[in-house]
């Protein structure tokens, strides 16, 4: 049953996510992204706090996994933000 309703939640956020992000407007994709980016830095804090309190070697293995990819989520996701944020600077000529 427990597994039922975590399958349930999962499937509302990536509904309710896809749903948000389609009617965002272009202007506002670079705040949002910001926004998302720093917010997914817990999942960082949280990946590191799996993967320190894990009893087996499976558990420790995802959870570095776990702390690699929200890294790379993370790191990448301030690089683009940088970079269509530069789009918007002047040009100096």
């Amino acid at each position: 049953m427990e597994l039922i309703l975590l399958l349930f939640v999962f499937v509302l956020a990536a509904f309710l996510g896809f749903e948000l992000i389609a009617k965002v407007p272009s202007q506002l994709h670079t705040p949002l992204m910001s926004g998302s980016n720093a917010i997914s830095g817990i999942t960082v804090v949280g990946a590191i706090l799996a993967a320190n309190t894990s009893s087996s070697g499976l558990s420790a293995w995802l959870g570095f996994a776990a702390i690699v990819l929200a890294t790379i989520n993370v790191v990448g996701g301030y690089m683009v933000t940088d970079r269509m944020l530069a789009m918007f600077k002047k040009k100096v000529k």
